[in-house]
């Protein structure tokens, strides 16, 4: 498979944790830096091993989580944002930094964003094609594009306030909404 193709599925895989990372960096406000780095390599940690597992589980595991994939994924994507929403509405401090300080809802949210990239593996798998390569390219871009995220997020949350915590709710609910709308309309 050519480098161009492989890095546009990375980037296409990325966005999903892009979009997250923003939301999540709208909670950040201390230890910007820090905390990018750490849902940089979350995330593209899990974007990297989900083709992988994909690949090598091949079809069998692909028709498992491609059925309830969508559902888990929307689960939890709207449960998380839900929350967010929640917490920013009530004004709770301790509660809006719950993506700088939980590494629980930093691992869901890393698998939530990921379940795609194992089909992607299974579609590698398929066409007989490695995985290394377009596994270390999908990791490397939702690294970088994650680690963004966060510090413009961030950056967002300094000019509008909780104001972009809500918004952030709402975009982790839309992303779980839009997986399962694609799904059930495939």
């Amino acid at each position: 498979m050519e480098f161009a193709t492989t890095l546009l599925i990375a980037v296409g895989l990325a966005m999903d944790s892009f979009a997250v990372s923003i939301s999540g960096g709208a909670t950040i406000r201390e230890g910007r830096a820090r905390y990018a780095l750490i849902v940089g390599a979350l995330f593209g940690g899990f974007q990297a091993g989900m083709p992988v597992l994909g690949w090598l589980g091949g079809v069998t595991l692909a028709s498992f989580i491609g059925s309830y994939g969508p559902w888990i994924a929307f689960l939890l994507l709207a449960l998380i944002g839900g929350k967010m929403i929640v917490e920013a509405v009530r004004g709770d401090d301790d509660g809006a930094q719950f993506a700088a300080r939980s590494m629980a809802t930093l691992l869901l949210l890393a698998v939530a964003t990921s379940i795609d990239a194992l089909a992607v593996g299974v579609t590698f798998a398929v066409l007989d094609t490695s995985i290394f390569w377009p596994a270390v390219t999908i990791g490397v871009v939702t690294f970088a594009l994650s680690a963004a995220g966060v510090l413009i997020g961030s950056s967002l949350d300094r000019v509008f306030g909780r104001k972009v915590e809500i918004l952030g709710g709402v975009i982790l609910i839309g992303i779980g909404l839009r997986i399962l709308l694609d799904h059930l309309a495939a």
